[in-house]
């Protein structure tokens, strides 16, 4: 498939993995070109089974994805509503687009992600962020309102009620270091560390079965959104997807008349007979 026609970033793809780079100066604003890009992205990433990984980065020196056009809340009726009458801002939606990909999502962040860029950066399933480069933010509270591209719901899903109010109550920086300590990225890394961190980790992802991925996926968030009861029915659900659509069985089998599972070696050896067996048909 080919991944073209975009005005706020560009697309390359390969081994499974797409690579999107931000690419919208002067700062990579969040604004109405970049949803409608990342909708129009998002509907061929949803038919796309060839592409397993989808990593988010920037072409710019000091920006992620800067924080969201505030054309879009500056004309925005000031007459509240009821809840009755509320729908998802595009904004909401279209973050949610990004968080339910089938694939396995990575932001990899070297630099300014504040507001709804860190916000995007939430709606990826991991993120990974520069020391030195990278800067963190929430600062709607001093503009008189709240994160609201799924930030405020999704912060405190990642770190917890009270570290989610000292991030967007403090609306203050926050660095790569501080980031990890919080839990809102899963590792900082040296600059020139962390793209081959984060390729290392997308190519193999992308070793894997492209229905198991989302299978993991599908339950993995079900565990935060649903009692401890219907999460397990979930994971039984997605492992009878993943069983009727992925060659699981066949290496099951072969697993079991090779001696894999009970040869001591193989148990030190997992790390590599994980990626081995994917040969296994």
């Amino acid at each position: 498939m080919a991944y073209d026609g975009f005005t706020t970033f560009n697309v390359s793809t390969q081994g499974g993995i797409a690579w999107v780079t931000f690419d919208y100066p002067p700062v990579n604003i969040q604004g109405l070109p970049m949803l409608e890009d990342l909708n129009k992205l998002a509907n061929e990433l949803e038919q796309d089974r060839d592409i397993k990984v989808v990593v988010f980065k920037s072409a710019h020196p000091e920006i992620f994805v800067a924080h969201a056009d505030t054309n879009f809340l500056k004309d925005m009726s000031t007459t509240a509503v009821s809840r009755a009458e509320v729908a998802l801002l595009d904004l909401q939606v279209t973050l949610e687009r990004i968080s339910k990909l089938p694939q396995a999502t990575i932001a990899q962040i070297e630099g300014f992600a504040r507001g709804g860029g860190h916000e995007f950066a939430l709606a990826c399933d991991m993120r990974f962020a520069a020391r030195g480069k990278a800067k963190f933010m929430q600062m709607e509270v001093g503009m008189g309102i709240l994160p609201c591209g799924g930030g405020a719901s999704r912060m405190a899903r990642q770190v917890g009620l009270g570290r989610a109010l000292e991030i967007i109550l403090g609306a203050e920086d926050f660095d790569a270091d501080k980031a990890e300590a919080y839990g809102t990225i899963n590792k900082a890394l040296d600059a020139d560390k962390i793209t081959d961190h984060v390729k290392a980790l997308a190519e193999r992802i992308a070793h894997f079965p492209t229905e198991s991925i989302q299978a993991c996926k599908e339950t993995v968030y079900a565990s935060v959104d649903l009692p401890i009861a219907e999460a397990l029915k979930e994971e039984t659900y997605w492992l009878y997807q993943s069983m009727s659509k992925t060659p699981a069985q066949k290496r099951f089998q072969y697993a079991d008349d090779n001696g894999a599972q009970f040869d001591m070696a193989n148990q030190r050896a997992w790390n590599d007979l994980v990626i081995g067996i994917q040969d296994v048909k």
